[in-house]
């Protein structure tokens, strides 16, 4: 559920009326609804309330300072994949007893600035980043905490883009090798062992390939135990899919429900990394019609929005739901919206009935709260949009809107041209 909605003909964010933020601040902009994001964060993490758990919120999805102070606030921590989210995070008040640092390739200077936040655990991902975050840790005289990620070989029924626990993946090391990577990780002088981390996908619309993956690493978990090594978390990563058209995911109470029972014999606090399924609908993406154009074969929608600004639809093909921020009651035509980019591959939507929008309208991409701005460029020097949010009947920008010199900055031109 989220909070946005027609009244009489107006679509709204909570109380306040879209249009009257877009006459203030102009387009397009990505609007958020404080009140839809402590919703989405409270019923994941009450889906959880009867077992430990830690609910480490993934940066990636949407990192405006905002967003992350409010998760902070619920109580949440942070899945960082770079020393910038590290930043931001720290920035933003997260506890670093709550923040996972993921990803395949953290450098150096990344694993310093997290050993020295003190951070819960680093999710490694191969054998030379074991050897490599020794090494860092011994020079700084600290112990690094981690979590190895495992490598299930299940499949998530996702788009492959978006996948990461097949074996194909760069993701995390093969189930049947972890073992071994264990023990050698449990021969490092400055590494201390934790956990245990798995990360399957995104945007799962079932609980089964959740719980198959579980089964594999229960078994992983119940074997190191034996041989002495203590496992004392389970990160299961995130992933759990959002509506964008017509897919019916299960609710956080659902997959809660699964997870705990499965995972009851563990007796360990268990790591959460959800991140679309709280910001993905919580946010819009509002922008007005340039022109209008009727080709040949097709009517286009142009608007000021582009695929810099949203890039799922031309990298993944995505759906995404476009409606109109005032209705009208004129018949639906099919049309493609897109954008000023020059590229073909540039648009926002395809084959899609919709209202017939005319010049000065505005219009609203729905569910791109997640891996909206976060994804967004300056391809064709473009500027990115700015940030909102809405709480009751007031809003804020929390993010300006960059000018053309902050395309520039940090560029020179040198002395000999």
């Amino acid at each position: 559920m989220h909070h946005f909605s027609y009244k009489e003909d107006d679509l709204y964010c909570e109380d306040v009326e879209v249009k009257k933020i877009s006459d203030e601040v102009g387009t397009p902009f990505f609007l958020y609804s404080h009140a839809t994001l402590i919703r989405h964060f409270e019923a994941f993490d009450h889906a959880f309330a009867e077992v430990p758990h830690i609910v480490s919120y993934s940066v990636k999805a949407n990192s405006n300072l905002a967003v992350l102070r409010l998760f902070s606030q619920l109580g949440g921590g942070a899945d960082i994949v770079s020393g910038g989210e590290l930043f931001r995070a720290i920035k933003a008040g997260v506890d670093p007893g709550k923040i996972v640092y993921s990803g395949v390739g953290k450098r150096e200077d990344e694993m310093e600035y997290a050993l020295k936040e003190d951070i819960l655990m680093f999710n490694v991902e191969s054998h030379q980043e074991l050897e490599r975050l020794n090494c860092v840790a011994g020079k700084m005289g600290k112990k690094a905490r981690v979590a190895l990620r495992v490598n299930p070989d299940v499949d998530p029924k996702t788009h492959p883009y978006i996948s990461t626990g097949l074996k194909q993946n760069k993701f995390g090391i093969p189930v049947r090798e972890a073992l071994n990577e264990y023990h050698f990780a449990a021969s490092l002088e400055n590494i201390q062992i934790v956990g245990v981390d798995c990360h399957i996908g995104s945007q799962l619309t079932q609980v089964q390939p959740f719980i198959d993956a579980l089964k594999k690493v229960k078994a992983l978990i119940l074997e190191l135990r034996e041989e002495g090594i203590d496992i004392k978390y389970l990160d299961l990563g995130g992933g759990l899919g959002i509506t964008y058209d017509e897919e019916a995911p299960p609710h956080p109470t659902e997959y809660g429900k699964a997870i705990i029972e499965e995972a009851k014999e563990l007796d360990l606090t268990l790591v959460f990394e959800p991140g679309r399924v709280i910001v993905g609908n919580a946010g819009i993406l509002v922008s007005k019609v340039l022109y209008t154009k009727r080709g040949e074969e097709k009517n286009f929608i142009i608007a000021d929005a582009a695929m810099n600004d949203l890039a799922r639809p031309s990298l993944y093909g995505s759906y995404q739901k476009v409606v109109p921020v005032r209705k009208n009651k004129e018949p639906m035509i099919v049309s493609d919206v897109v954008g000023p980019i020059c590229e073909s591959g540039d648009f926002l939507a395809k084959d899609r009935e919709l209202p017939p929008f005319k010049q000065g309208d505005l219009l609203a991409v729905m569910s791109a709260g997640a891996y909206g701005f976060t994804m967004s460029s300056n391809y064709n020097s473009r500027v990115r949009a700015a940030e909102v949010m809405v709480k009751g009947d007031s809003f804020e920008v929390i993010r300006d809107r960059e000018t053309f010199k902050d395309l520039v900055n940090g560029e020179r031109i040198p002395d000999f041209l």
